[in-house]
């Protein structure tokens, strides 16, 4: 049987607490208890597959990078580094994050078929967004996304 995402965690969550690692343990653990509910959360309870987890994870650990700018804002250094170095822990489970320059030439090339598509102006953002979101699904954050594709049809308008 073929490892899944979930028991990963559960794995590591176990080693962690073996080796006092309370910062991941403590992480994995929410981590963990936010799938749970997530599984329970519909009409009957459910085992969520791999990509449902990536989910989870991915959702957690903006959370962290939020709290952690809200922290900072906040002048609460020592919370902001807490919140920052959960993130990281959650970030080891996520695919690797495309870089800006990736993203860019997504991006383009999703401008090039709107445009093919007859989408101009600002109104080619839906439809841009409609053909780089599936392409980039847990690559790049939405809100990332967004950005590169608005920079991309100002720079062009």
């Amino acid at each position: 049987m073929t490892t899944t995402l979930k028991s990963k965690l559960q794995d590591d969550l176990n080693a962690a607490i073996k080796e006092r690692d309370e910062l991941r343990s403590s992480t994995l653990r929410l981590t963990l208890t936010a799938i749970t509910k997530e599984e329970v959360a519909g009409t009957e309870k459910r085992e969520l597959s791999d990509d449902e987890v990536l989910k989870v994870i991915t959702r957690e650990a903006k959370k962290r990078r939020e709290a952690a700018d809200a922290f900072a804002q906040g002048g609460r250094a020592e919370q902001a580094e807490r919140e920052k170095a959960e993130g990281e822990v959650l970030a080891t489970y996520l695919p690797k994050q495309l870089s800006d320059d990736e993203l860019n030439v997504i991006v383009a090339e999703a401008v090039e078929e709107a445009k093919a598509a007859g989408a101009e102006g600002p109104r080619a953002m839906g439809a841009v967004m409609k053909i780089v979101n599936p392409k980039v699904a847990g690559l790049a954050e939405g809100g990332r996304v967004a950005a590169a594709v608005k920079k991309l049809l100002q720079g062009q308008g």
